[in-house]
């Protein structure tokens, strides 16, 4: 669990580049109390923000997704990379700038939903969610320090 205090925080924890693009959902009230981690989309369904703080890191760590073209819906992949879960949800590339010249993306769950889907099924098998939880910090980390070359906690 960790607490965002203000905007400016939230903010703090985005690339400079993506910071430009961050709007908060209508309604959002802080200081924010973030269980796992925090995902919204914006009010255009274009860009898909996610914050979270990394094992073993102090700070939050944001990443500010594009929803590109899927293209056709019959060849999208079933699965989500991040909580593995073969769902009925819309999974799809999410990408985001490494730099002027370079993106990557990740194929999962278009809304970054996967804890609530972690945790319905869970619920459905009377089993702990926390593992499974842990496992899914852990992939947006792994993508954060591989694909960005962000550290945890690590302040840009």
């Amino acid at each position: 669990m960790f607490r965002i205090e203000s905007e400016k925080e939230l903010l703090r924890a985005f690339r400079s580049r993506d910071r430009k693009y961050v709007e908060l959902p209508k309604g959002t009230r802080l200081p924010l109390f973030v269980r796992d981690y925090l995902a919204w989309v914006d009010p255009y369904g274009v860009r898909v923000f996610l914050v979270f703080v990394a094992p073993g890191g102090k700070t939050p760590t944001g990443i500010a997704f594009r929803r590109d073209q899927q293209g056709d819906p019959t060849l999208a992949p079933k699965m989500c990379d991040w909580c593995m879960t073969p769902t009925g949800a819309e999974v799809g590339l999410l990408t985001t700038d490494v730099d002027s010249k370079r993106r990557v993306g990740v194929i999962v769950c278009l809304d970054l939903r996967c804890g609530e889907r972690l945790e319905a099924l869970a619920d459905r098998s009377g089993r702990s969610v926390l593992d499974d939880k842990a496992r899914l910090i852990e992939r947006m980390a792994r993508f954060a320090h591989e694909a960005l070359g962000l550290e945890p906690g690590a302040e840009e």
